[in-house]
């Protein structure tokens, strides 16, 4: 009697366990819903190692056909941080998505409206939103590998075969009818046969234990989209149809997963059905047979794993992008036209806190001309940035922007390559060079944004170079923003540039900028004045002055002041 009361406690203690973790999971998704309306637009704290950062590009290296954004315009434009401010998502798939969206302006028009529809939808439908990112929460996120990397380590175990676990399994089944033959002489046979299998098992268990993980992933997909089907609209019809399809087939991958998938597969965990359970797999070799089988339905559908990840992630990364609209002071819905050309009212930058917005109106290249940090990069990126957003999530920031459908192109912030043994001069030519490339070929008109074109070689070539480059990036093909500090430039190319530039105030001791763009080429230099306010010695700046003086009167430089 006594056994069956601390059997019963135990028993009622294991279910009050059970309860309260059911519970706590209950409460906890609770207040991540309440989270959801609460906090919509506010950015998600998260910390980006470098390894997790690292993959989040992998959908897009495995869907790179056509233009993308290159490695060089990238990291000119910090997109990385850009991205982070922009990724308000909860699932790999989604933040992959959005990587992806980023990297790879949209050249039609008429998905750029599809996008801005399921934006808008999630935007007014608040519940329906709230509901598709509990379910994207839930599918989560892959660790320190990419749902894509997954699916191509299953390509290195090459092809298997269940014949040897087949045999395995034969072997036993052999020794026990042998057993009513010879007793003795069967069971011997079969403790024998179960240490061979039992070394094969884990031999191969070592194996393949990695590629589960993957496995995982895919399993999250299909709940994730199993889960979204109560919340199928016509607004989304397209991509539930395709969903759909794409899960329908998976049946035989989910078929006796268990053996596979169960938690207590070989966790040591001391539960006597975990245990049985783990004897009949070392013995008979059935989750080796069965992750084969999976294994060869994970083969034949990649495409339909890639277009579930897909789905989730688009529709995700549109959530997110409307998310980050709730969380701007102003934005605008791009406008697109036919001719290469440029017209942005009160545009700032996505980094930058309590920006100083500005206009531009560009129907053919632009020269920016101005003092040291005056505003010059800023202004390139700002532009630069917007027309990618405009193209990917058909987001601007500014209270209008019209321009064309563009690719888009930079060579600002470059470094000389130590490793690759190249000058920083070197790396400058050959970033230019692809612009060129990119400007002769065939497709929609380039945006290249050039800071200090050939700052890596003397005064003369420099000027001689730089205007035949900009000449050619300033074609029918092209609109550039290039900014300079070589003033010659300006008359040089007077005829293909309009001219830009930025200044600045000096009052005594004090330098001040407006960060306003102006019209016409800059007029005033402070690189020397700058000098002084840092402190340098009054012999110094005064022999500087005197010899920049000198040189403007009489176009040559004298051994001294």
């Amino acid at each position: 009697m006594e056994y069956l009361i601390f059997a019963a406690a135990m028993v009622g203690l294991v279910f009050l366990l059970m309860l309260k973790g059911y519970y706590d999971y209950k409460s906890s998704e609770k207040r991540f819903i309440q989270s959801l309306y609460r906090d919509y637009g506010e950015l998600p704290d998260r910390e980006y190692k470098p390894e997790q950062f690292a993959n989040i590009s992998h959908y897009y290296l495995k869907h790179q056909d056509g233009f993308g954004i290159d490695d060089i315009t990238w990291n000119d434009l910090n997109l990385d941080e850009v991205f982070m401010r922009i990724n308000y998502t909860y699932s790999a798939a989604g933040e992959e998505y959005l990587y992806y969206l980023l990297r790879k302006p949209c050249m039609e028009e008429k998905e750029l409206c599809r996008r801005e529809e399921l934006v808008g939808y999630f935007r007014s439908h608040q519940e329906k939103r709230v509901a598709f990112q509990v379910v994207f929460h839930k599918l989560g996120r892959t660790g320190k590998f990419s749902i894509y990397d997954y699916l191509d380590y299953l390509d290195r175990l090459g092809e298997r075969s269940n014949l040897p676990d087949y045999l395995a399994l034969g072997l036993v089944v052999c020794a026990i009818g042998f057993m009513f033959i010879n007793l003795p002489m069967g069971l011997l046979l079969l403790v024998c046969i179960l240490v061979r299998n039992n070394i094969s098992y884990f031999k191969t268990k070592e194996e393949i234990d990695p590629y589960i993980t993957s496995f995982a992933y895919v399993f999250r997909l299909l709940d994730a989209v199993k889960s979204l089907m109560p919340h199928e609209c016509k607004e989304l019809a397209e991509e539930f149809d395709v969903l759909k399809k794409s899960s329908a087939g998976m049946n035989k991958f989910r078929r006796g997963s268990f053996l596979i998938m169960s938690s207590g597969r070989m966790s040591g965990s001391g539960n006597p059905l975990d245990m049985a359970m783990d004897f009949l797999r070392m013995g008979f070799h059935l989750d080796l047979i069965k992750f084969n089988q999976m294994l060869s339905e994970v083969r034949k559908h990649v495409s339909d794993i890639d277009k579930m990840a897909t789905l989730l992630g688009r529709m995700e990364a549109m959530i997110a992008i409307g998310a980050y609209r709730q969380s701007l002071e102003g934005y605008c819905i791009p406008e697109f036209g036919a001719a290469p050309a440029v017209n942005a009212c009160n545009m700032y930058h996505p980094l930058i806190g309590d920006p100083v917005k500005n206009d531009i109106t560009a129907h053919k290249s632009v020269l920016i001309t101005g003092s040291n940090a005056s505003g010059k990069s800023t202004f390139l990126k700002t532009m630069a940035i917007n027309s990618i957003f405009a193209q990917t999530i058909h987001t601007c920031l500014a209270d209008s922007y019209q321009g064309a459908i563009f690719r888009t192109i930079s060579s600002m912030s470059l470094r000389d390559d130590v490793q690759g043994g190249d000058s920083y001069y070197m790396v400058e030519i050959k970033a230019l060079k692809r612009i060129l490339d990119l400007i002769g070929s065939k497709g929609e008109p380039v945006l290249c944004f050039v800071d200090e074109v050939l700052r890596g070689t003397n005064t003369v070539e420099r000027i001689a170079a730089s205007t035949q480059i900009l000449r050619s990036m300033g074609g029918n093909n092209c609109l550039c923003f290039a900014a300079t500090h070589d003033i010659e430039l300006t008359h040089l190319l007077e005829e293909e540039y309009d001219n830009y530039h930025f200044s600045e105030e000096v009052a005594g001791d004090d330098i001040s900028f407006s960060y306003k763009i102006m019209e016409g080429r800059a007029t005033t230099r402070n690189a020397i004045k700058l000098l002084g306010i840092m402190g340098y010695d009054a012999g110094i700046i005064r022999q500087a002055e005197g010899l920049a003086e000198d040189f403007l009167r009489t176009g040559a430089w004298k051994e001294k002041a």
